[in-house]
């Protein structure tokens, strides 16, 4: 994983905004409709394209695909693997039922929303991954593409937590949560390994470990979330085995709508935990309004010596474009929190199309953020540094 040796690094969390076109094709593939694979894989490409080259006048140092190949960051799943079927029976977020204008605002702003969000599967048999053709297609798409326009100097690719798997498609099979946890694991360490070996970094997508304290786990104690959130990290750690740990990014979030998110559980509670992750970096929110004020948590808990932070210095539910020099400050804040220039990568708070056609921030301001973030590291760069950036 490089550093910022010389100037602050810019990348994002993930996902990037989806066309019309492909996300009715995913949206068909998800469902088990007709369509073309051709047309499919040649909208895909056509994205990619798009994406990486859009990352690439941002000025996006590490980049990826965008998720433009996937339909969720976590609901693709169950097409490779076998041993899911029926239909979970999963919780709201507890503000959801707290607010139910909120929900009914939700449902009259993205009406079209994919299987997986409000009907994903359950385990009702042994889970087995079936093909890594999918993933294998995925890197190799991401590889050809970014060598021919010369683009990133590292890519990363994204994959669903064990934890996040386990609380979105329900266990209705496995003798207990954890010995399901261990199944997911062992079987998506085959999909981990397929991007290792790909030669791109491999971030780990956890909602679970922060967002599940109002869904999942909304009835423990934060001192028994904790405990959760560990047995969830060890998941992590056992699904990610042989692969050095600086070549695993971990993201953490609250979720990613536009909500009050009055029951989000502080930073600090659940931060060791973080830390007991065998990864090089954690992508954690530092930008929405609920959080920007949690890098006090990373001064009271110092950053291992072998992490890099990776903070949200952008918000990702809003059309606000923050001001370079507000992007500069957050990146400044963050470099005094972990008392380190170099292990800091400015970021996203989280993907900007966590679902296809469930998109908070339209796309030409989604380039605009990540413009700033890089108008930003460069005005810190140049403080930080006491030279100004080419």
């Amino acid at each position: 994983m490089i550093l910022s040796r010389d100037r602050i690094l810019t990348t994002h969390v993930g996902s990037l905004p989806r066309n019309e076109k492909l996300s009715d094709l995913l949206m068909s593939q998800e469902e088990g409709k007709s369509y073309d694979p051709k047309m499919l894989a040649d909208e895909m490409d056509k994205a990619v394209r798009h994406v990486v080259g859009k990352q690439l006048e941002a000025g996006i140092d590490v980049g990826n695909d965008g998720e433009q190949q996937r339909v969720g960051f976590q609901t693709y799943v169950p097409q490779r693997m076998s041993g899911f079927g029926g239909i979970s029976k999963r919780r709201r977020g507890q503000e959801f039922e707290e607010f139910p204008d909120l929900l009914a605002y939700l449902v009259r702003r993205f009406p079209q929303q994919t299987k997986g969000q409000h009907a994903a599967p359950e385990a009702q048999s042994a889970i087995k991954y079936k093909d890594l053709k999918p993933i294998q297609d995925e890197t190799a798409r991401l590889n050809k593409i970014a060598d021919e326009l010369h683009a990133f100097s590292a890519r990363f690719m994204t994959a669903a937590s064990p934890g996040i798997i386990s609380t979105t498609m329900l266990n209705a099979h496995y003798e207990s949560h954890d010995a399901y946890l261990d199944a997911i694991a062992d079987e998506m360490s085959k999909e981990y390994q397929a991007i290792h070996d790909a030669g791109l970094i491999l971030q780990i997508d956890a909602p679970d470990l922060a967002m599940d304290r109002t869904m999942m786990y909304r009835d423990l104690s934060d001192s028994e979330f904790v405990k959760r959130c560990e047995r969830h990290v060890a998941a992590i750690n056992r699904g990610i085995r042989g692969i050095p740990h600086d070549r695993v990014r971990l993201h953490v979030c609250y979720g990613n709508w536009e909500g009050p998110h009055i029951h989000d559980i502080p930073l600090e509670k659940i931060l060791p935990a973080l830390y007991t992750a065998n990864v090089g970096a954690l992508t954690i929110e530092f930008s929405n309004p609920r959080h920007a004020h949690e890098y006090s948590a990373i001064k009271k808990h110092k950053l291992p010596d072998h992490m890099i932070l990776v903070p949200g210095v952008v918000e990702t539910t809003s059309n606000f474009v923050e001001h370079p020099e507000v992007v500069a400050r957050r990146i400044e804040e963050a470099v005094a929190a972990v008392g380190d220039r170099e292990r800091v990568i400015a970021s996203t708070d989280c993907g900007f199309g966590t679902f296809t056609k469930r998109e908070w921030v339209i796309e030409p301001v989604v380039w605009l953020k990540l413009k700033s973030i890089r108008q930003g590291a460069d005005i810190a760069s140049q403080r930080l540094w006491g030279k100004k950036v080419a």
